[in-house]
């Protein structure tokens, strides 16, 4: 692996209430990220 993935930013998903890191595939929507997860966010929309 050519990096450590050591200090990525965080967050709390809104409805596990887990701690998530970022991803690649959220490098352009990070802000907009609210879920952990498809789960979750297909759970959330089902309360």
């Amino acid at each position: 692996m050519a990096h450590k993935k050591l200090n990525l930013p965080t967050k709390t998903c809104v409805h596990c209430h887990r701690p998530f890191a970022w991803r690649k595939k959220w490098e352009r929507c990070w802000d907009e990220v609210r879920f952990c997860s498809d789960r979750c966010r297909h759970e959330a929309k089902r309360l």
